[in-house]
């Protein structure tokens, strides 16, 4: 993974319901998917053309236990699994799932110190072309923390990660902050709404036409809880459910012919980071924090 600390790399679906998640996101995101499984676990890659993107499992059951549901997680390489999972505890946080051997690499899911969840992973074993194709079609071209705090956050994941926030001439929010890994910009960061029950990542699947695939989202059984809603530079956003519960998100172009249509969901600017409209996804689409590991 060299050249690649501190970068978004691998993906993976914890889900309730493997087949109906083939299904769904083979209809909005486009992805293909084929078996990875190994003597030990059902593991399923999705991919974008020939290019695995992300991974799919069964959330397990002492996670279910625990109260946790159907999410996605992203995977950052790092340099050493073992010592960024000891830092991450010195610094605040929590490790979840300590440093493990598994079928994509050396990997430990763990917490920062807002308890928003995400994973380390050194000697990525798929050929994926994250990040290397972040703004092709099917891959995940945006990172977006809902944090309780986003300064706290950044300074945090600056001093993980390296990463930094982004100086552009770009308008944003004051609440929203862009941060690049490497000097590429890669996600932001705001300050979640106070509906929003706790912090967690948010990941952009790009698709080609975001109002074909928002309509797949509903007609898959999915919700969409914001938008389609245009940010700078042109593209449009919808923040999204899948029929199981696991929040994501969308980023496209509008084609010609729904230029003129009206968003299925209009946000204040000012909750551009996450607005009421989640009381009505909170029985569907709420967030639960597993107990860390010692």
């Amino acid at each position: 993974m060299v050249g690649h600390h501190g970068h978004f790399v691998w993906y993976e679906l914890l889900t309730t319901d493997i087949a109906g998640a083939k299904a769904f996101y083979g209809e909005v995101v486009g992805w293909g998917a084929r078996d990875a499984s190994t003597p030990d676990l059902a593991y399923t890659l999705f991919s974008a053309g020939e290019a695995p993107v992300s991974g799919l499992m069964e959330l397990p059951e002492e996670a279910i236990k625990m109260g946790a549901t159907p999410r996605w997680v992203g995977y950052v390489a790092v340099d050493d699994v073992d010592e960024t999972a000891d830092r991450i505890r010195h610094l605040g946080g929590a490790v979840y799932v300590p440093p493990t051997d598994t079928n994509v690499g050396r990997i430990s899911v763990v917490a920062d110190p807002q308890t928003a969840t995400l994973a380390l992973i050194n000697g990525l074993k798929l050929r994926t072309s994250q990040p290397a194709e972040f703004d092709k079609p099917g891959r995940v071209g945006w990172h977006e923390l809902a944090a309780a705090d986003w300064k706290k956050a950044l300074a945090f994941y600056g001093e993980l990660f390296g990463w930094q926030q982004t100086d552009d001439e770009t308008p944003r929010l004051d609440s929203y902050r862009l941060f690049s890994a490497d000097g590429q910009t890669i996600g932001g960061m705001s300050t979640k709404h106070p509906k929003v029950p706790v912090p967690f990542w948010l990941y952009y699947f790009n698709v080609g036409d975001i109002d074909v695939s928002a309509e797949r989202v509903k007609s898959g059984g999915g919700l969409i809880f914001q938008g389609p809603t245009e940010v700078p530079g042109g593209n449009w956003i919808a923040r999204c459910v899948d029929p199981q519960g696991a929040m994501f998100a969308l980023q496209g172009l509008r084609s010609q012919a729904n230029v003129g249509r009206t968003p299925a969901a209009e946000v204040p600017a000012s909750e551009l980071g996450w607005s009421a409209e989640w009381d009505g996804i909170s029985s569907k689409g709420r967030l639960v924090v597993p107990k860390p590991k010692d």
